[in-house]
């Protein structure tokens, strides 16, 4: 155990005694000790109050024990448990001050890295809900405004202000798609793909991003094994971390952006399961990041340059996690930074049933069928329902909605025809859409079904969410008849 005693009675308590531990642990010699007080452990990161508890304790000889960051000889910060004392005389004078001291560094960092995992769950579970009822919002706006833009004819006047408010609200629904990304609540739909082919593909993209200081290098090795990743969100993850690298560069450089197979060495680092994974490098020449922010990279809203809402790295840094992988950061101001986004090959991810299949899709556009069919609308919100309503009614199809999971089964149960049912995902009460389907189907096996929602959330039994055909909000008008049309026609 690290020892130390103090002599009050000298000028400025200084130390007598170190053992030996506390030479191994702090790395000063006796000789740089003894005389000194023990603020010489205090850095710039110590916490000043307390500090000043440690002061008040000796001014009133009294025991005290505090957890505070101190410094070696050679600058190396270190967490130490410190508990402090004072030892009295048979008469009760104050004669020493003893201190003990244990390296609590690794136990401390393991506690911080839970309270932050906490916290980012935290922050992930309000995101997800905010943007749930924010896309209930945006598809009450934006569907509202297609309407409007649909009775004015092309020639109104009020066309143009329509046109630029809906540009709004898709802006705004990018935004609720990164707070999704984040939260890891994003339905994706991957596909097996070659991390080459899409970086080559989408390098004219990049190039665009990066503007004429900038140069844009390719470094991919080639025959890397293929991955199942949705393309979508790569890409928009890809161009997230290639914006990072520009702005780290305001007067310009190289941005190199890779590809390579995953050594076994940092696989272990990163503590991946075992398997085979591919990663995209993006390196840069620019500023690098202090610990401080390195650590907080991919925290929602943090951001270094001003303003901004600090979602890309935690976008790519969420969707990265749900697709299985992990986002590692490597950076030191002065020298640069790479961040690696690590993917397990197709055919590991396939050995350890980690790929979600994607739904089917039938991205065709399907006209409106000739005969009038009717919709079942389950939907919570009722001017999201009325909207579905109004889209679908003038397109030709006869429309039933309900409210809830309960009033739709009563619904059909009492014998209302339906040829197709359009449900909600997430909705309050005692049943989900989910589950809303399993007992139609119960009823109706054959009954087709076209699914909507603001994020889909890990519901239980999430298995029964796979294999649905799934509009995510906010959709367009010409969307949902679209997925309706392509719906009923898979089903005749």
């Amino acid at each position: 155990m690290p020892m130390l005693i103090t002599d009050p009675r000298q000028e400025d308590n200084p130390i007598v005694f170190a053992n030996g531990a506390f030479l191994d642990l702090t790395g000063y010699t006796q000789a740089e000790l003894i005389g000194r007080n023990c603020r010489l452990l205090q850095g710039p990161d110590t916490d000043r109050a307390s500090v000043a508890e440690l002061r008040r304790a000796v001014e009133e000889a009294r025991a005290v024990s505090v957890d505070l960051l101190n410094y070696k000889a050679d600058g190396t910060p270190f967490w130490n448990a410190l508990f402090f004392g004072p030892i009295f005389d048979q008469q009760g004078e104050l004669l020493y001050f003893f201190a003990s001291q244990m390296d609590i560094t690794e136990r401390y960092n393991s506690q911080q890295s839970s309270l932050q995992a906490q916290k980012m769950e935290a922050i992930g579970q309000l995101s997800a809900g905010m943007a749930h009822d924010f896309n209930n919002l945006l598809q009450v706006v934006n569907g509202n405004l297609q309407l409007a833009q649909m009775a004015a004819g092309n020639e109104h006047k009020a066309v143009d202000p329509i046109r630029r408010a809906q540009r709004a609200t898709m802006q705004a629904a990018k935004l609720t798609e990164q707070l999704l990304s984040f939260a890891r609540k994003q339905r994706l739909e991957p596909k097996r793909l070659s991390l080459n082919s899409l970086v080559v593909d989408f390098s004219d993209m990049l190039v665009r991003t990066l503007g004429d200081k900038i140069d844009l290098r390719l470094d991919l090795r080639p025959g890397l094994p293929a991955c199942s990743i949705d393309p979508t969100y790569l890409e928009m993850a890809l161009l997230n971390v290639v914006l990072n690298a520009r702005d780290a560069m305001p007067e310009g450089g190289v941005v190199t952006v890779g590809t390579a197979v995953l050594g076994e060495p940092s696989r272990r680092r990163l503590g991946l399961p075992a398997g085979e994974y591919v990663c995209i490098c993006v390196n840069d020449e620019g500023e690098g990041m202090p610990p401080e922010v390195k650590r907080r990279a991919t925290e929602p809203f943090f951001t270094t340059k001003g303003p901004g809402t600090g979602l890309g790295l935690a976008m790519v840094h969420g969707f990265v996690q749900q697709s299985h992988g992990r986002l590692d950061i490597d950076s030191e101001p002065g020298k640069g930074t790479q961040v690696r986004m690590v993917f397990r090959t197709a055919e590991a991810a396939a050995e350890g049933h980690d790929a979600a299949p994607a739904g089917p899709r039938d991205d065709a556009p399907e006209q409106t069928r000739p005969r009038p069919c009717r919709i079942l609308v389950v939907e919570d919100n009722d001017d999201v329902r009325e909207l579905a309503e109004a889209m679908l009614a003038m397109a030709g199809y006869e429309v039933l909605s309900a409210p809830s999971g309960e009033r739709a089964l009563g619904l059909l149960e009492n014998g209302e025809p339906a040829d197709l049912l359009f449900t909600d995902v997430i909705m309050p009460g005692g049943m989900n859409g989910l589950e809303l389907i399993e007992r139609v189907h119960a009823k109706r096996p054959g009954l087709p079904v076209l699914v909507t929602t603001g994020y889909m959330d890990e519901l239980p039994g999430r298995r029964r969410s796979e294999g649905l055909d799934v509009l995510a909000k906010p959709y367009q008008h010409q969307d949902l008849l679209d997925r309706v049309g392509a719906a009923l026609k898979r089903a005749a």
